[in-house]
């Protein structure tokens, strides 16, 4: 029975283009390609990869896109896979970015496709899960691939269909992501008029969409402290300089540079940390203790005005206790921009969404203070682009309470498909020129 089903799988995996070649509205194309959809999901699902190791997932969306006739390039980027089809009629150029890793996170969630995963981060065996939904992504995008495959020769225009390894960030050491796929000349021989993106997320219910013009997603920058004192016996503080106690004050100090010294009427702010280390022993007062943490900001001069003060407190503090400081405010590379949707361009996608999917579908986003690396794409092209957010919480489960992105319990309702797919084929479509057959 298994082998059946693994080969009904491989049927709909390596459907051609003129299998489809008969619909013309979204629904029926959607509706053709959803089986397949939802397997590839499942598979990709049960089989996470952490940022850039994502090699059986390369692998099987290289297949897809070769059958579908898309011109293929792999290895971009260490595992990152492109594809290109030319539509039948000369216009615009789009990209479609889709992201492919998964975190090292242990999934909790019973289903008959859960991920058994293991995978190494940061020297330690780990669990790998899809707890942010690229398996969604990379799924809701193939299914878009194959849709406009099959519509190509009534296209007017070209697209690349992007997968992006390491959007949860490069190993240490190593680079990675839309950054480096940029560097590597992603767009050198493809100059796209636009980039479209998306994100499935607990905070909206299944069957809606959200996407607003402007910052969408918050700026990221990453830093890192070592703060020196000298080591003595816990018996004896006076001896030494304790550096978990200057540690300590630096982190309770720098809560006043988003409360009290930035002007929060103009954007929202974070400053967050997130790793405090020091010490081995209960007796000792080490030599060193370490703080890792992050910055999030919509506004450019608030990012900067943010990493002057954090700087500028973490010395002097630092120095009122006697210790010496070692920073790197901010980490170089590490830094993502404003998710930034071009208000033009957004009016286009959202009504085009609207179109398929009803008025009361799709909503205006709230900003949220996480970050992506998708920005780096528009900057490198550059081109104008679009972000947007798909339900995935089911019906009747209150989005509050519901596990969120990156939790062990994240789940998504498997409606989020059609979705987005509809979503996304749709804008594609109308930016296109399709006015169908």
């Amino acid at each position: 029975m298994r082998r059946n089903l693994l080969a009904t799988a491989l049927c709909l995996c390596f459907a051609t283009p003129a299998t489809f070649a008969a619909e013309t509205s979204v629904e029926s194309m959607v509706d053709a390609r959803l089986a397949h959809i939802t397997a590839v999901r499942r598979d990709l699902h049960e089989h996470p990869e952490l940022s850039n190791r994502e090699t059986r997932t390369a692998k099987r969306i290289a297949a897809e896109l070769k059958k579908l006739g898309y011109e293929v390039h792999t290895g971009i980027a260490h595992t990152g896979v492109v594809g290109v089809l030319k539509g039948g009629k000369p216009g615009p150029k789009l990209a479609i970015r889709a992201d492919i890793d998964a975190l090292p996170v242990t999934e909790e969630v019973d289903l008959p496709f859960a991920s058994r995963a293991r995978g190494e981060y940061l020297g330690k065996q780990v669990g790998v899960m899809h707890a942010c939904g690229h398996d969604v992504h990379m799924a809701t995008t193939l299914g878009v691939a194959s849709a406009l495959a099959a519509q190509r020769k009534d296209l007017a225009g070209s697209v690349m269909m992007i997968f992006q390894p390491a959007e949860e960030g490069a190993p240490p050491g190593e680079e990675g992501g839309a950054e480096l796929m940029v560097k590597e000349g992603l767009f050198k021989d493809f100059k796209p008029d636009a980039i479209f993106g998306m994100h499935v997320t607990a905070a909206y219910p299944v069957g809606t969409v959200a996407v607003r013009p402007g910052g969408i997603m918050a700026s990221s920058d990453t830093f890192r402290m070592v703060v020196h004192g000298r080591q003595t016996h816990g018996a004896t503080p006076w001896r030494g300089i304790d550096p978990i106690v200057a540690a300590a004050d630096i982190v309770m100090s720098a809560q006043s540079i988003v409360s009290r010294r930035l002007d929060l009427n103009k954007e929202p702010a974070v400053l967050t940390f997130g790793i405090f280390d020091g010490g081995q022993r209960f007796n000792i007062v080490p030599d060193t203790a370490s703080l890792q943490g992050t910055i999030r900001t919509f506004d450019a001069g608030m990012r900067d005005q943010a990493l002057a003060e954090l700087r500028n407190l973490a010395e002097h503090v630092a120095a009122a206790h006697g210790a010496t400081i070692d920073m790197q405010v901010p980490v170089v590379p590490g830094s993502n921009p404003v998710n930034y949707n071009d208000p033009a361009l957004t009016a286009r996608v959202t009504a085009s969404m609207k179109k398929v999917l009803g008025d009361d579908a799709v909503l205006e986003a709230q900003r949220w203070t996480a970050s992506e690396d998708f920005p780096h794409l528009g900057i490198g092209a550059p081109a104008p682009s679009v972000y947007f957010f798909v339900g995935g919480t089911p019906q009747g489960v209150d989005t509050q309470t519901a596990a969120y992105n990156h939790s062990p319990r994240f789940f998504v309702d498997e409606g989020a498909l059609r979705t987005a797919t509809e979503a996304m084929l749709q804008a594609s479509l109308d930016f296109l020129g399709y006015t169908g057959q």
